[in-house]
């Protein structure tokens, strides 16, 4: 039978080979696995994250403040990275999540503190309007629109901008 690596594995490769007569190939699995309070680093997630391209990481407690997608930029990698991303995207977005996930972790230590030097309330105030552009309603993702107004973020021309006009509700 062999381990659990082995068989996690195995299974993965190929979740289905398609006969001739329905077309040939095969199809792959996605694997969703549920962790305890977020540790990444137990046994089965390891396992699966060891074996497969890249994952994406949800989090609750970023769903429950509004923010959806819920990723965790910090968590979530791909091995085929930006090769899957239109040009466009590509261009604009490659530094973005890098900020993003500077944000989130001076933000969560921020709170504890108020005295802030002019760099951090200024890397606190774009991660927020960055946060903001990237929210999406349900079933209504607005690529061309969140390109333009990261692109715009990247040349600082937001700056003056409140943090209520991001919302990408207010912008479709």
């Amino acid at each position: 039978m062999g381990d659990v690596f082995y068989l996690h594995s195995r299974l993965l490769e190929r979740a289905a080979k398609r006969s001739d007569q329905t077309g040939a190939g095969s199809l792959t699995a996605l694997p969703v696995i549920e962790t305890q309070a977020g540790d990444v680093s137990a046994y089965i997630p390891t396992n699966v994250i060891s074996i497969t391209d890249g994952q994406i990481c949800l989090e609750t407690e970023l769903f429950y403040r509004g923010i959806r997608p819920a990723i965790n930029v910090g968590l979530s990698v791909s091995r085929v990275e930006s090769a899957a991303q239109l040009k466009a995207m590509k261009q604009v977005c490659g530094s973005l999540k890098l900020e993003l996930a500077q944000y989130r972790e001076v933000a969560a230590f921020a709170q504890f503190g108020s005295d802030l030097d002019a760099a951090t309330q200024a890397l606190l105030n774009r991660g927020a309007r960055l946060t903001e552009v990237l929210k999406q309603a349900q079933y209504a993702p607005l690529l061309s629109l969140v390109i333009k107004v990261a692109l715009s973020m990247l040349l600082g021309l937001l700056l003056g901008v409140g943090i209520l006009p991001f919302a990408m509700k207010s912008l479709g």
